[in-house]
């Protein structure tokens, strides 16, 4: 987020003008967004805004909106756990590419609310990295990342239908996914083609 220019929103009251950064006047409407690579910085700043929106309103739905490369394992897990945490249904939205950590965060959404924009891509794989040091610490650092791959294959079974066994064989290598095919796969529930606040359904309930 630092490394371009953030927008300022400018909004007037009673009491004058207000000037917000977007992301903040994202969050004024539960709207949370994930726009880079996934580390502990990113992670920290998205479970804050997580536990802010729960307890400012734990029965209200959070929105977090996906396009990401992915990144760091452990950060987004953190940020996996916050979301099964907290009470409020957490709808998930793929723009741009939801990968690697970006697409277990998008399939951990509430079910029913887990979406895709039609010409964004998910991208499933398995856990990468490297180990250095002495032969122990090589070997307790491969035996880390297994047991990481494990934990994944189990959280992308758990939210897709599908089996461990097939989890794995399908993230054996990058395996990218149309919107349609991430729908169809199980990571997304629908394919969404515009935004819909409810609106047109209030108004069908008072004609």
């Amino acid at each position: 987020m630092n490394a371009y220019y953030v927008p300022m929103v400018v909004e007037q009251d009673g009491r004058g003008e207000r000037a917000f950064d977007i992301y903040s006047r994202l969050l004024k409407d539960r709207v949370i967004f994930i726009g880079s690579a996934i580390d502990d910085d990113v992670a920290n700043s998205v479970i804050a805004q997580l536990l802010f929106l729960q307890m400012a309103d734990p029965k209200k739905d959070i929105h977090v909106y996906i396009n990401s490369p992915g990144g760091s394992v452990t950060a987004g897990l953190a940020i996996y756990d916050t979301m099964q945490f907290v009470s409020c249904d957490v709808n998930t939205y793929c723009l741009g590419i939801a990968a690697s950590m970006g697409s277990v965060l998008l399939a951990a959404g509430t079910p029913g609310k887990r979406f895709c924009l039609p010409n964004s891509h998910v991208m499933i794989h398995q856990v990468s990295g490297g180990a250095q040091g002495t032969a122990s610490d090589v070997e307790r650092t491969i035996g880390f990342m297994f047991n990481l791959k494990k934990r994944l294959n189990g959280i992308l079974a758990k939210h897709t239908g599908k089996t461990e066994k097939q989890i794995e064989k399908d993230a054996d290598r990058d395996n990218y996914m149309t919107a349609e095919e991430a729908a169809a796969y199980g990571l997304v529930d629908k394919v969404l083609t515009h935004h819909s606040d409810g609106r047109d359904d209030k108004k069908k309930a008072k004609a």
